[in-house]
């Protein structure tokens, strides 16, 4: 058995793979919230699935975990995968924050943040992108300062998802100019809450606001909120993107489906298409994406299980999963035509259509876009060249990168 930060590896018996099988089937059958949840449903369903010692499986119980091993979350994750998602406000609060707390996080930082993030007490977010820092999120110029026994922070981020609702967030900013743009950032625990921190929601084509525009003007944050060791931000960056695009692509992992799918067969079969050679021909490469989409999530989740940060295979799932967002788009605007974008008020069938085919836009986009994750896949998994890189060995206060021009 191998202990990690987030759980060991140990295998459990048979008899008790079914008795824990068992135990999460009857806790979903009595606290599932059901389809699309409101925020109060998902904390309630959260606060009871720590309450049966269900939240957080792998974080050691001293933390507010489950105490729990990598075997116990998968089955955890298979049997949930099975009902309505119960906490999809909560994906980049347990997806991203809660594993980089439980695995870089300073003893107190765990015993502080960890159990209300878990139990769904707090919501958290993480703050990367700038105006200026796009794909390139080493280029940010978000700057944090020391003063005395806490951090200074100036600048602004974008894209920030959730940043409205949380109270937390993870937050990446510059804290030596003199070092190059890979190198001289940090991580910080930020109070989104905090004097200096605003945050300024961003109005989407579907009416909702799930993005945000956050702005520092000299916020403050203790100086023991440093996740990490300083001018080490880049390297927990790189992991907590993989465990962002594990949460995106590796969503229901556990076991093979595919949801798109079924979903598009039942619009198939009620506009009287499902006979089509064409569209079941379509239909069936959505299933075969879907099916290789879940075996590299299983296999992404195998190797959290033994102990290992996400790698490559995240961006091979989240690129999976821009792919089928936009094939299935496609053809949901073929089968409900303009039905896929203005619907009856009354119809929940509609308004989901709606919403899967105006959110496939930013599908390629949200968690790094798709040339970036080709480019990771060449590099990392195809062993291809990289790209030159003109700002290499550069001190940052020497480029002009992001919003910086002189």
């Amino acid at each position: 058995m191998t202990d990690t930060a987030t759980g060991s590896t140990a295998e459990l018996t048979a008899a008790e793979a079914a008795e824990f099988r068992q135990k999460c089937v009857d806790f979903m059958e009595q606290f599932a919230p059901g389809q699309n949840p409101s925020l109060d449903d998902q904390k309630a369903f959260l606060a009871a699935a720590a309450e049966a010692d269900l939240a957080g499986l792998p974080v050691p119980a001293e933390y507010g975990g489950g105490g729990k091993t990598l075997a116990h979350e998968k089955i955890w994750r298979e049997v949930k995968g099975n009902y309505p998602m119960p906490d999809s406000e909560f994906i980049i609060s347990h997806g991203m924050c809660m594993p980089m707390l439980a695995e870089y996080g300073t003893p107190e930082q765990k015993q502080r943040f960890l159990a209300d993030n878990i139990s769904g007490k707090t919501m958290w977010c993480q703050m990367f992108s700038e105006p200026g820092a796009g794909s390139d999120v080493a280029s940010l110029q978000t700057k944090a300062e020391l003063d005395g026994d806490e951090w200074v922070i100036n600048g602004q981020k974008v894209w920030t998802t959730l940043a409205h609702k949380s109270d937390y967030g993870l937050v990446v900013a510059r804290t030596d100019p003199d070092q190059v743009k890979h190198a001289g950032i940090s991580m910080f625990i930020l109070d989104m809450r905090a004097p200096g921190v605003e945050i300024r929601p961003i109005h989407q084509i579907d009416g909702g606001s799930h993005f945000n525009e956050v702005f520092f003007s000299d916020a403050r944050i203790p100086k023991d909120w440093l996740i990490g060791d300083l001018n080490n931000g880049w390297n927990l960056a790189t992991a907590m993107l993989m465990y962002e695009r594990v949460a995106i692509g590796g969503a229901g992992a556990g076991k093979i489906n595919q949801p798109n799918f079924k979903m598009l067969r039942k619009a198939a079969e009620s506009t009287g298409k499902l006979g089509d050679p064409v569209v079941r021909d379509q239909m069936m490469k959505i299933w075969s994406m879907e099916t290789c989409k879940s075996l590299v999530a299983m296999k992404t989740r195998d190797e959290l299980k033994a102990g290992k940060t996400p790698g490559p295979g995240g961006s091979l799932g989240k690129l999976f999963g821009s792919n089928i967002a936009w094939k299935v788009r496609e053809m949901a605007l073929e089968f409900a035509g303009p039905g896929s974008v203005a619907w009856d008020p009354d119809d929940e069938g509609g308004a989901e259509l709606q919403r899967i085919v105006l959110n496939s836009f930013q599908s390629s986009i949200a968690g790094g876009t798709d040339e970036i994750q080709r480019n990771i896949i060449g590099d990392r998994v195809l062993g291809l060249p990289r790209e030159p890189a003109v700002d290499r060995g550069v001190p940052v206060r020497e480029l002009k990168v992001g919003t910086q021009t002189a």
